[in-house]
């Protein structure tokens, strides 16, 4: 591991399927190296697969196979800036489509149980912008959406009471 911070992510025995998913769905990402146990441990064998090194969107990630005792929460989650609907679309119906849930305003959990907020940039834009009147429209949008949809978006910035 080259990386002087990498973010740490806990799996029952499935860091590798977790790892292929996101190199395959997400730019930037890949699979870099799988380390097997050199010893036996709580939840495993010698040999078995222990960490996975992967990327995701360019940011290092160590996979843990460390066993059922940790769970993912929303309190951890991978922001993912959008350009566009096709690839809000496409990121968020892969995670979902791959046994992942829908939650509310862009988020959703993939089936590892670990937590995404797909946001296009437009959305981003328009809640943090200056317009502070356009933003409480956006904002009021989004939280009425699961996926977002940014034409709905575009509206709300643009229509004024």
């Amino acid at each position: 591991m080259n990386s002087k911070n990498t973010i740490c992510l806990w799996y029952d025995g499935d860091a590798v399927d977790a790892a292929n998913f996101y190199a395959e769905t997400f730019p930037d990402s890949a699979v870099h190296a799988i380390h097997r146990a050199p010893g036996n441990y709580p939840d495993g064998k010698e040999g078995d697969v222990l960490t996975v090194e992967f990327t995701v969107v360019g940011i290092a990630c160590l996979g843990l196979n460390g066993g059922p005792h940790f769970k993912h929460s929303e309190a951890f989650s991978f922001l993912i800036a959008t350009d566009d609907q096709a690839e809000t679309d496409r990121l968020w119906n892969a995670i979902v489509s791959n046994g992942g849930q829908e939650s509310e305003c862009g988020w959703c959990k993939d089936r590892w149980g670990l937590s995404w907020q797909i946001a296009p940039r437009v959305l981003t834009d328009a809640v943090f912008g200056t317009d502070r009147a356009a933003a409480k429209r956006a904002f009021d949008a989004m939280m009425t959406m699961k996926k977002i949809d940014i034409a709905t978006i575009e509206r709300a910035v643009r229509d004024r009471d």
